[in-house]
């Protein structure tokens, strides 16, 4: 989520017509030919006056000296363009900026959807390295502040889905930079609530909530009631309450635990009614989110009333990663209803659409539930072959404590074998820590 500066549609400079890039592509193609037609030409007077002997050599060197100087001359122009380019900082040909902006944003809408999924999970895998290249190459400037910009949401939308926080991290500051350097206050307003993010994902919690109150205060006034500020201060709402959330988790049992829920549960209320429309992933993500509300208050029937609105919408939509969400989370409320058949059949089918578009988080909580589940029904080969393909998925399991408490009970059956989260209200808030609906721009 790019806001256009000084919220005017985005005046972006004309493309150049297509003929006149053929006519440039074909200017270099010749230039590239000629250079190959005077060098092998050269070569070929060489060789035959260096056969020759006598004065005819000298004649022949002669010849190579003029052919090397026409070379030289003709060819003058293009090499002084790109020093002058080397020289302003801008290493990549005219437009690259643009068309990877471009590219970045078709792929980044794709990313998680019903259609396409699969290819653009395997399109960022392969590009984002070239993408962080061509940020750390431009020097930021009022022109290309917007290329840069919607670049960096595309990779928002990448490591929010592969959880690395610490990269999340270092774009924000990146954008903040730029939104400095060029005095683009909604930029800065941005960066700072994707710092928010970041910061909660690595578990610090009061330097998002200081940047948060950081992404408030640069906010541009002027801005007024537009859609793009609308955007960013519902984000700036699902974000605390998602802090509420992972403070809930943190909380003893008890009153304190209890009010972060109730917060949580008020500023997703007050970011449905900030919520700019149309925004159907904005909407689904605030139905998944006080479903979860629902669940730490352990009432799977509240939060089935979130759970399947954000279904249909998420299905019509073609959102395969907002409704394998929602199939997990109400699978998580029929555990708790005592339905473990239907629980592990929502599982399956969540597991199932996390798969067919690459994600992978999600698809190894699937794994873990459906692992956990087999655990409690004392079937331990298949919780173990299940909960150790979750691991894979994960490349590790150390940083999921849950998942390794299983895996230990299926190695170790002798020990005394440990109780399914949803068993008890007590351990709930943990479990569902993990199932938090991270918010995409």
């Amino acid at each position: 989520m790019t806001p256009p500066a000084d919220e005017k549609a985005d005046e972006q400079p004309p493309e150049k017509p297509a003929k006149q890039e053929r006519r440039r592509g074909d200017f270099f193609g010749i230039s590239a030919l000629a250079s190959a037609l005077l060098s092998g030409l050269a070569g070929d007077k060489l060789s035959q006056s260096l056969d020759s002997g006598g004065w005819v050599s000298v004649v022949g060197f002669s010849l190579t000296i003029l052919f090397a100087l026409i070379w030289a001359i003709y060819n003058a122009p293009v090499g002084l363009r790109r020093f002058r380019r080397w020289r302003a900082g801008t290493p990549h040909e005219p437009g690259e900026l643009r068309t990877a902006a471009e590219e970045a944003e078709q792929w980044s809408i794709s990313l998680g959807s019903d259609a396409g999924g699969m290819a653009a999970a395997e399109w960022f895998q392969q590009h984002e390295p070239r993408l962080r290249e061509l940020l750390s190459d431009e020097k930021p400037r009022d022109e290309n502040a917007d290329d840069i910009a919607r670049i960096c949401d595309a990779l928002e939308g990448w490591y929010l889905r592969r959880r690395e926080p610490a990269l999340l991290l270092e774009l924000s500051e990146f954008l903040s930079a730029v939104a400095d350097g060029c005095g683009r206050r909604d930029l800065a307003e941005l960066a700072a609530a994707r710092a928010a993010t970041a910061y909660r994902l690595m578990g610090e919690l009061e330097a998002a909530s200081t940047r948060l109150g950081i992404s408030d205060n640069v906010a541009p006034a002027r801005r007024g009631h537009s859609r793009t500020a609308a955007a960013l201060t519902t984000r700036r709402q699902v974000e605390r309450a998602l802090l509420h959330l992972a403070r809930a988790e943190q909380a003893p049992a008890g009153n304190d635990r209890d009010e972060a829920v109730l917060n949580a549960r008020d500023r997703l209320d007050d970011a449905r009614l900030s919520r700019p429309g149309p925004d159907f992933a904005g909407e689904i993500a605030i139905h998944i989110n006080l479903a979860i509300v629902h669940l730490y208050q352990q009432d799977p029937e509240s939060a089935l009333d979130q759970l399947r609105p954000a279904a249909a919408q998420a299905s019509s939509a073609g959102d395969a990663s907002g409704l394998a969400h929602a199939l997990e989370l109400t699978g998580v409320a029929a555990w708790m209803q005592r339905n473990p058949q239907e629980a592990k059949k929502w599982w399956q089918q969540a597991e199932h659409l996390y798969s067919e578009i690459d994600e992978r988080e999600g698809q190894a909580r699937c794994l873990q539930h459906l692992g956990s589940a087999e655990v409690v029904a004392g079937r331990l080969d298949n919780a173990r072959a299940i909960l150790e393909q979750s691991a894979t998925l994960r490349d590790a399991d150390s940083s999921h404590p849950l998942l390794t408490k299983y895996l230990k009970a299926t190695r170790h059956p002798t020990d005394p074998q440990p109780a399914f989260p949803e068993d008890s209200p007590r351990h709930t808030p943990s479990w569902l820590h993990h199932l938090l609906k991270r918010w995409r721009s």
